[in-house]
């Protein structure tokens, strides 16, 4: 089992910054693929960005050059480094874990709120 749990989020103004954590139970940066997810209201939840055992990032058109995923592996935690905030970031969103050989072990964070509002 891993448990994850996302924090950092919160209300910003257009432009602002932000960073999201993502604390991990347990050492599982070497075998999952991490991944941050978003689901705005009404809306179905999307890919922001992921970042693979091996470092490789990848990230939805909507957020690059904004948004950088990094990882401190001493701490288990992943980040989610937002720049330049729009109003349509405005979501919950969402640590995902992936283990990059058996995809049904698959775990989510609770998520957290991120408001982007003049």
């Amino acid at each position: 089992q891993v448990q994850l749990v996302e924090s950092g989020g919160g209300l910003v103004q257009p432009g602002g910054s932000l960073r999201l954590s993502c604390a991990a139970s347990r050492s599982i940066f070497s075998t999952y693929t991490m991944g941050w997810y978003r689901q705005a209201p009404g809306k179905q939840r999307e890919l922001v960005g992921i970042i693979l055992s091996f470092g490789l990032t990848n990230y939805a058109d909507s957020v690059k050059g904004r948004f950088t995923i990094s990882r401190d592996n001493a701490k288990d935690t992943m980040y989610l480094q937002m720049n330049n905030l729009k109003p349509e970031d405005t979501a919950v969103y969402y640590c995902n874990a992936v283990h990059r050989i058996n995809p049904s072990s698959n775990y989510w964070g609770q998520g957290t709120q991120v408001t982007v509002v003049s």
